[in-house]
């Protein structure tokens, strides 16, 4: 078997036991005769499978019983509307936190609605380069919400801590770091997260949203965009993205199988502070991001030539490491080390850094 060390933000690589029980279930699930991806969503064996990944879920995050968890399509992007739509009622007001390109679609989406959204706080004027701190008193106390994205993708950057927001509830878009480490979801109103990074491959949106905040949705909301709907039709309100759903709890499984989510932290940990180790110890790769506000999961540097850090992208590709460019907005190079990423890859990353450097010197 001849697989490269995938590095890309997403769609991203999955652990490998689990795309070898999917091949195996392909083409028959268990006795049921049929594939995964031609049952009915009503049928007996899926409702067993989205039950269960929801349950396995549920351990893992140590999700309490007062939060419904629902499994949408759209993508996290489609969270930037219906964060609003589903929330703004309770007061008609939210405030935001723009930390990176994503959060900024979120605000964006949300004012484009006209809803009376505020940005308390960015980073924009220093290239998002480092976490904004948030406060109680930044917070309007009749806001309805606050959002942040928790971890940014393209930027590399992460919230250290859960920001203090006082009695507002706080709702994170986690879609590049959930799963990576344990998280209190009661600091939380809702966690939103697409799947393609750390959870599944592309195709479901994953809500968790604590029940008292599901009864604030605009009236003139779409139906499909309401979360009570689909609480109370348990993600069935249409034909939901059956695969993927799937696909999520096989990776559910396997990492309850590993340890859950603290081993999967001591892992990733070690992952990140090996390269991170490396790029503090020499001067010919730059890491942007300011200590503090470092991703786990997603680590950005550059050499700053522009032509070098094209000339690294080309020749990692070549010797087996993949999708290392930087995001298009900024360039560089990103290493994203998602749970399935597997320390020999970093390792191997950090070598070929060491060896491009010395025979690529600066002039």
């Amino acid at each position: 078997m001849n697989r490269v060390f995938n590095f890309s933000a997403g769609p991203s690589m999955l652990p490998v036991p689990v795309l070898e029980k999917a091949a195996a279930e392909l083409v028959c699930y268990g006795e049921s005769g049929m594939s995964v991806m031609e049952m009915s969503h009503r049928s007996p064996d899926y409702e067993a499978i989205i039950q269960k990944t929801q349950a396995d879920l549920r351990k893992l995050m140590n999700i309490p019983d007062n939060y419904k968890v629902l499994f949408l399509q759209g993508g996290a992007s489609t969270q930037f509307a219906s964060v609003p739509i589903n929330l703004i009622g309770r007061t008609g007001k939210a405030d935001y936190v723009v930390s990176g390109q994503f959060s900024g679609k979120a605000f964006k989406e949300a004012q484009k609605m006209g809803y009376d959204v505020r940005c308390i706080a960015t980073t924009k004027d220093d290239n998002f380069d480092h976490i904004p701190t948030i406060t109680a008193d930044m917070v309007r106390p009749d806001a309805a919400y606050v959002h942040v994205c928790y971890n940014n993708t393209i930027y590399g950057t992460k919230f250290a801590n859960v920001p203090d927001t006082g009695d507002v509830p706080l709702v994170a878009d986690m879609s590049s770091c959930i799963l990576s480490e344990p998280v209190d979801v009661t600091k939380f109103g809702v966690i939103y997260a697409g799947a393609q990074k750390n959870m599944a491959p592309a195709g479901v949106t994953v809500v968790i949203v604590r029940e008292d905040l599901l009864d604030y949705c605009d009236p003139k909301a779409p139906t499909m965009l309401e979360w009570k709907t689909m609480a109370d039709n348990d993600s069935m309100y249409n034909t939901p993205p059956c695969y993927t759903i799937y696909m999520l709890g096989l990776v559910c499984e396997y990492l309850l199988e590993q340890g859950g989510l603290e081993a999967m932290k001591e892992k990733n940990v070690k992952k990140a502070a090996l390269l991170y180790d490396y790029l503090d110890s020499q001067d010919y790769y730059i890491a942007p991001v300011k200590a503090g506000s470092r991703s786990m999961m997603n680590v950005t540097f550059v050499t700053g030539n522009p032509d070098l850090d094209k000339k690294f992208a080309s020749e990692a590709a070549k010797a087996g490491m993949k999708n290392l460019k930087g995001h298009r907005s900024v360039g560089g190079m990103r290493a994203s080390i998602y749970n399935a990423m597997p320390y020999e890859g970093v390792a191997a990353l950090v070598e070929f850094m060491k060896k491009f450097a010395a025979e690529n010197p600066k002039a």
